[in-house]
């Protein structure tokens, strides 16, 4: 609140006349106090000292883009410091020596709270991010039936799990999928080659990290993200199964991300297979006993997964699963066929009888369609 105050308020009476209150008119609401005294001239020198504020937003913006560029100096001269990879990848943007950048995008957006002028390029942030969805549906729009696969980018060509990856890339080729991986190395570099070897068309959806390689040489269509939920919605929305080879933190989440999205009928007739019985069994056991043994999830939630080692059998769980098998066709007619057919649906992971008990589907805007399992949806509400 502004508050001014007449001049006559501060001078001495007249002998003998009366004093008369200070004349405050409010001009303005929702400032504080502090400044309502200090525009009205008011000395409140005895009170506690206070940091002074600049004068204007504009001295604040420009205070504040300098305090942002120091502090990425100094980030760059300790990654600098620390070794930064001699190439870069921000989004479509290829970057080497001097232009190689200590932080990411995502880090910057992501990261600790800047000055205030800092909001005023979170709108431009939006327009970047917009940018990437458009780019990305414009290049993979036209992709034919495909699969994710996901996999470590720590494994090396002479394991048993990178020749486990190139012969998953090329039995789904010759089953007549696209293949779609991270585009990084180890186990992305194996599925992407067996496709190519095979004749199928390999894609690699690449991410800028701190000390990321370029999209591997087994990439036939590649694109680079900056942000990882558009890389993620690119994922799921252009394929029609997902493949998890054993892998760390990322693998795990783009797993829980799939989970999830059937749990809560986001997505339908979407296979997900585990490869490597060995490597997630232990993280099953612990769903099962710690998670559904306390009630956190449902009995056939754990059935939305097919375990197994056998490509073939991982093969035919997807081809089961997104109805382009005979009994996958079957179930998707005895469910309603052209429904089925508009959302892309089918019979189910391969595990007989259990999805129907997740309550996966039932959402009323799928009203008239079928879920992975071939039942209506609608029904069985959670």
């Amino acid at each position: 609140m502004v508050r001014d105050v007449s001049p006559s308020a501060n001078a001495d009476p007249p002998s003998g006349g009366s004093t008369s209150p200070p004349v405050v008119s409010v001009a303005a609401e929702g400032l504080d106090g502090d400044r309502a005294d200090q525009g009205a001239g008011v000395d409140r020198s005895g009170d506690a000292p206070k940091v002074p504020t600049p004068t204007s937003p504009g001295q604040a913006g420009q205070s504040g883009q300098a305090e942002q560029v120091e502090q990425a100096g100094r980030a760059e001269q300790a990654g600098r410091a620390g070794g930064l990879p001699p190439e870069q990848r921000r989004g479509p943007v290829t970057a080497r020596g001097d232009q190689v950048q200590a932080s990411t995008t995502d880090q910057r957006l992501l990261g600790t709270r800047s000055p205030a002028s800092f909001v005023h390029s979170d709108p431009w942030r939006v327009l970047r991010i917009q940018s990437e969805f458009v780019e990305g549906f414009g290049l993979l729009a036209d992709l034919p039936p495909a699969v994710t696969v996901f996999g470590s980018a720590r494994v090396a060509r002479d394991e048993p799990e990178y020749e486990l990856g190139r012969r998953l890339g090329a039995a789904l080729a010759e089953a007549g999928y696209a293949v779609i991986t991270g585009g990084g190395p180890g186990a992305m570099e194996a599925v992407n080659r067996g496709a190519r070897e095979a004749g199928g068309l390999s894609v690699g959806l690449g991410i800028e990290l701190p000390f990321e390689q370029s999209l591997n040489e087994w990439v036939d269509l590649g694109v680079s993200f900056r942000y990882f939920f558009v890389r993620k919605t690119m994922f799921v929305k252009y394929a029609e199964a997902f493949v998890i080879l054993p892998g760390g933190f990322g693998t795990l989440d783009e797993l829980f991300e799939a989970l999830t999205l059937l749990q809560t009928g986001k997505v339908t007739g979407f296979p997900i297979v585990l490869m490597g019985t060995g490597y997630w069994a232990g993280l099953l056991d612990w769903l099962r006993s710690t998670v559904l043994g306390a009630a956190r999830i449902k009995p056939g939630d754990l059935d939305l997964v097919t375990l197994t080692d056998d490509v073939d059998e991982a093969v035919d769980v997807i081809l089961r699963g997104t109805g382009r098998s005979a009994a996958g066709a079957e179930a998707a007619v005895a469910g309603s066929a052209d429904s089925a057919a508009d959302a892309g649906t089918g019979t189910g992971t391969g595990v007989a009888g259990s999805a129907a008990d997740a309550g996966i589907g039932d959402v009323p805007g799928f009203a008239g369609g079928t879920d992975h399992t071939g039942r209506p949806l609608g029904t069985e509400p959670r």
